[in-house]
């Protein structure tokens, strides 16, 4: 029965890990891992004899992949030991002691939960980046990696360096990136991870490079001089040498204070832009370490310890079947509410027919649930064994839930989407997008108001909107003279939004924001896209385009051949909408960084964002060394600590209005 439990998991396990190093996809969550991974480790120590020569225990991570060149590191990428309480890891600092250790010291650091990569420098300059692969051989990674603004190509340092560090994407790019796949009918990633590893993993560094990656760097693999010789020495030569090295780390000098630091940093771990999984106790010491040594799969002066799982058990009561607005049916599981990390969770996406076959989620279902990235709500598993013995596995519609209509599935796609363009669910769901903040920005024209007008029938179509007057608005419920006047200014106001806002709130397939803007840059008109559109048979002459490839460059030449688009686009343009792109209006802000934060006293940040763009300068995601002007609100918080540390001019928003229009 041992010799069985312990092939069963080693089984498993390397499923699992083949799944999640080598595919970037996650099968089960990591404290199920974790809770495998640990039997399997005691039933070896007790029967050794029955351990299998390719036992995940001892194995670091996943083998390379063949589409990739293999790199061979300079010095094996470890894994590191796991603690799952402050018990153990007390329990590691007096092995320490006993090995010779007389007083260990310590550098705590974030567990980031990324994709492990090695930078290889060679006199100032990047020439290498390599995944881990089983740690003595990784994947070449490189021409990936150079599109990540946060790994510099050139560095102080001259002579050979490799570096180790974790590449990520924060929490708010992951839930966009779903979002857009979602909407396109492209699979899912399960968490930010695997977002990361599946942007670094592919062969077309465009893919990369839209995708709002970082790493942070924390270790020096190999270096030929002059290299500290502590941890947070080594972090600040990371740091001087223009690496994202993470200030979020704590220096433990006694075993007494480590419970309250971990609270305090389990508290912190709510407000991080990024995802982690525990923390990492390190060794100041580098002489130390070389008394201490490795095992041949981590080191003995370094263990991580993994937070608890933040996961809830409770009732799918119900799947309802939502619309998108290009016809994606989406499954909506409806939960017996319960609390998680935090907020009440009452529903989850369920994604698609096949999220629910490969899950074997039914109505009824006892299911495990917790926060992707520790923002969205997920299904982690249904409890089959709590199964009514009646319950039946949900059917998928296929007719399309508002109009009755036929639903098709598009080849690639694992999406079923409604095809009926005159869908009165699609249309709903189109004014919604049309007139949302980053389409045209049509203030008061919210949701509810939205479906008033559609079922008083004083709008048909987004070019309706633009003939709504004070006589139509004011009868409305919550109206009135102020507020119907307020919503008109604002209509009149979203006329000037250009063509990049234009392309993107029409809602084409596959056209995000970025893509829109892009395109609007290169071409520069409607009127110039449309010809371009009109003398070619199909999209191609568009594929060339920066951020478009053959599946958008075909979606833009079947929406714009279409000729109820192309009626809708004349009727705006009657309206008077801006349809070319919007110009710098001096450039004098050419090459410039801006960043706001927290909330400013006059501007809306789309507004104040705007004013740097038309004027030729980029708006930041975060703060950097690559940032140039913070522009600070009420409420900054940590961006406004940061920016400061790093030396980075704060302004007001006055101090930036008087900037920019000087």
């Amino acid at each position: 029965m041992i010799k069985q439990e312990i092939n069963q998991l080693t089984e498993q396990l390397n499923r699992w890990n083949i799944a999640y190093y080598e595919e970037d996809r996650e099968l089960v969550s990591d404290a199920e891992y974790d809770k495998a991974m640990r039997r399997l480790e005691e039933l070896e120590r007790e029967y050794p004899q029955y351990a299998r020569n390719d036992s995940p225990t001892q194995r670091v991570g996943g083998k390379a992949v063949d589409r990739f060149p293999q790199v061979e590191h300079v010095r094996p990428l470890l894994s590191l030991s796991n603690a799952f309480s402050v018990e153990e890891l007390k329990e590691f600092h007096q092995r320490l002691i006993r090995a010779g250790v007389s007083h260990p010291t310590y550098v705590m650091e974030w567990k980031i939960d990324g994709l492990t990569v090695a930078l290889e420098y060679k006199n100032g300059k990047f020439i290498k980046g390599a995944t881990r692969g089983d740690g003595n051989v990784g994947e070449d990674i490189t021409e990936n990696l150079k599109t990540v603004k946060t790994v510099p190509l050139r560095i102080p340092y001259q002579g050979n360096l490799v570096c180790r560090g974790e590449a990520f994407l924060p929490k708010k790019d992951f839930v966009k990136l779903n979002e857009e796949r979602e909407e396109a009918g492209a699979p899912l990633f399960a968490n930010p991870r695997n977002a990361a590893a599946g942007s670094l993993r592919q062969l077309d560094p465009k893919i990369a490079a839209k995708r709002r990656l970082a790493v942070f760097v924390y270790d020096i693999v190999y270096g030929d001089n002059n290299l500290p010789d502590t941890q947070e020495g080594t972090l600040e030569f990371l740091k001087a040498q223009g690496f994202f090295v993470n200030a979020s780390r704590c220096f433990i000098d006694s075993m007494d204070n480590l419970e309250p630091i971990i609270a305090e940093k389990m508290e912190e771990r709510k407000t991080l832009s990024y995802d982690t999984d525990g923390l990492v106790l390190k060794l100041n010491s580098f002489q130390d370490r070389e008394l201490l040594g490795y095992t041949s799969k981590a080191p003995r002066f370094s263990i991580a310890y993994k937070f608890p799982p933040e996961e809830a058990e409770t009732t799918l009561e119900n799947i309802e079947i939502t619309l998108g607005r290009t016809g994606t049916l989406t499954p909506l599981g409806i939960l017996t509410p319960v609390p998680l990390a935090g907020s009440v969770i009452s529903k989850v996406s369920l994604h698609n027919e096949d999220y629910l076959k490969e899950k074997d989620i039914r109505i009824g279902d006892c299911v495990v649930i917790h926060k992707a990235g520790d923002v969205i709500p997920e299904v982690v598993r249904s409890l089959p064994e709590k199964r009514d013995k009646n319950s039946r596995p949900f059917v998928f519609p296929q007719k399309c839930p508002v109009c009755g209509g036929e639903v098709t599935q598009y080849q690639g796609e694992v999406a079923w989407r409604c095809v009926n363009e005159s869908c009165p669910g699609r249309i709903k769901e189109n004014i919604k997008h049309f007139v949302s903040k980053n389409a045209m920005d049509i203030e008061g024209l919210g949701p509810a108001i939205v479906e008033t007008l559609l079922e008083k029938s004083l709008i048909r179509d987004v070019a309706d909107i633009y003939n709504l007057s004070m006589e139509m608005l004011v009868p409305l419920e919550k109206m009135g003279e102020k507020s119907s006047k307020n919503l008109l200014d604002a209509i009149e106001k979203s006329k000037e939004a250009g063509l990049a806002r234009l392309l993107f709130a029409l809602g084409i397939r596959h056209v995000g924001a970025v893509t829109a803007a892009n395109i609007a840059a290169h071409i520069g008109s409607m009127e110039q896209l449309l010809t371009i559109i009109d003398e070619n048979e199909d999209g191609e002459a568009l594929a060339e385009i920066e951020e478009v490839g053959g599946k958008i460059a075909d979606s833009l030449y079947r929406y714009f051949t279409n000729r109820k688009n192309r009626d809708l686009i004349e009727k705006l343009k009657a309206h008077g909408l801006k349809m070319d792109a919007l110009t710098p209006t001096q450039g004098n802000l050419e090459g410039e960084t801006f960043l706001f934060t927290g909330t400013l006293p006059t501007l809306k940040r789309a507004d104040a964002e705007a004013l740097v763009k038309t004027r030729g300068g980029r708006i930041l995601s975060g703060v950097s060394k690559n940032l140039d002007y913070l522009v600070a609100g009420e409420k900054a918080g940590s961006k406004l600590e940061k920016a400061t540390k790093l030396g980075i001019k704060i302004l007001s928003e006055k101090d930036f209005l008087e900037y920019i229009n000087k």
